[in-house]
């Protein structure tokens, strides 16, 4: 796996933002920086299937905007994303050729369970987030494993330790959270009283 400097007109953030946090868009913004990026599009998974989402769809879309929304140093949308597979999406979207897919390491980890990720290497790069914690040698499992690894590109940025399971958890034991998420997102989910109760797994 390369560090890729390449520029790419589009880049794409998929995502639950459940809620989105600091690190959601740190890692838009280094994307970002390395990419020269024209446009970013954030995609809110409506229905992920891989996980449990807690707030409906159009709140997390609502998050999401305001996290992104002038934060990122490129033209940035926000949509919603009703497709459950990566590859499904794709496929209706018709991105362009310079189109990078952002993800973090700890997602490359897990790429070949993705449905058919041979097809997404066709229609994307791949510009995977460096950062300390995740196991090297998982990392390089990985890469035996993906079909076009001359279609992944990475890039360095600083670790941001917060994930949105921190977030809820905190909202539910009535601790502040202002240190993890953007100011706006930050009263959103208090003026909402969004993720008040402990989850139920």
């Amino acid at each position: 796996m390369g560090v890729g400097t390449a520029r790419a007109t589009l880049g794409l953030l998929g995502g639950v933002f459940d809620p989105p946090h600091d690190g959601h868009v740190a890692l838009a913004c280094a994307a970002t920086e390395h990419f020269g990026f024209d446009r970013l599009l954030v995609l809110v998974n409506e229905d992920p299937g891989h996980k449990r989402a807690v707030a409906p769809a159009d709140i997390r879309l609502d998050l999401a905007r305001l996290a992104f929304d002038d934060a990122v140093g490129a033209d940035t949308e926000i949509e919603l994303d009703r497709h459950p597979r990566t590859v499904d999406l794709l496929e209706e979207l018709v991105p362009p050729t310079d189109t990078i897919f952002l993800l973090g390491a700890d997602e490359l980890a897990d790429f070949h369970t993705w449905k058919r990720p041979d097809r997404v290497l066709e229609l994307v790069r791949l510009g995977v987030a460096m950062r300390p914690g995740v196991p090297v040698g998982r990392l390089r499992d990985a890469r035996t494993r993906v079909p076009a690894p001359d279609r992944i590109l990475s890039f360095e940025m600083e670790p941001v330790p917060v994930s949105s399971s921190d977030v809820r958890q905190r909202v539910a034991r009535g601790e502040p959270i202002d240190d993890l998420v953007p100011a706006r997102v930050a009263e959103a989910i208090r003026r909402l009283h969004l993720y008040g109760e402990p989850p139920v797994d």
